[in-house]
């Protein structure tokens, strides 16, 4: 009775060991890849990072913009701050816009 009981385990026991041994044999390169992923950047994530960097650049041109032409209407009225202030905000669109992204 004891051998059909032992005898099924037998024929079992080898495909365990085996599933085992794959796993174990694999792991290093599982975690080599996974390792590689995570520290390169794929061309998509450049490409995101990138179309971020220039809405932001963007979207702070627009802000100089507005109050660029805010101190122009105050500097045609004759405030004299105003033309200083449209002056600076002018060099630092120039600036913005040369940036490197």
């Amino acid at each position: 009775m004891r051998a059909l009981f032992v005898l099924p385990l037998a024929f079992l026991l080898p495909g365990c060991v085996a599933s085992v041994v794959k796993d174990v044999v694999t792991a290093p390169v599982k975690v080599v890849s996974k390792t590689a992923d995570v520290m390169t950047t794929s061309q998509s994530e450049a490409d995101e990072k990138r179309g971020r960097a220039l809405r932001k650049q963007e979207e702070r041109l627009g802000k100089l913009a507005r109050k660029r032409d805010d101190a122009r209407e105050d500097c045609a009225d004759g405030d004299q701050e105003a033309c200083a202030r449209y002056e600076a905000l002018e060099s630092e669109i120039a600036a913005e816009q040369e940036r490197d992204i």
